[in-house]
């Protein structure tokens, strides 16, 4: 698995893997960046979005706010 999950208000937005930031490719972030390439960020998974301006604090800022509404509700932990 990745390096790092990436959480956003409880919510996996993504990760970081392999000095690689990316998302999930919601509609919101392919919007936001049309041109990203989607990459894979282990064996086995998912292809998600790399992001590449990571230095932008105004543009991640609306990123993840633009991602938040369509990311899944984060799955209730079983107690045992």
């Amino acid at each position: 698995m990745g390096e790092y999950i990436i959480y956003y208000k409880g919510k996996i937005i993504g990760g970081i893997y392999d000095d690689r930031f990316l998302v999930k490719p919601v509609k919101a972030a392919k919007d936001m960046m049309p041109e990203a390439e989607m990459e894979l960020p282990y064996e086995g998974a998912k292809e998600m979005l790399l992001v590449d301006n990571i230095d932008d604090k105004d543009f991640m800022k609306a990123l993840l706010e633009a991602m938040y509404d369509e990311l899944p509700a984060p799955k209730n932990k079983k107690k045992t």
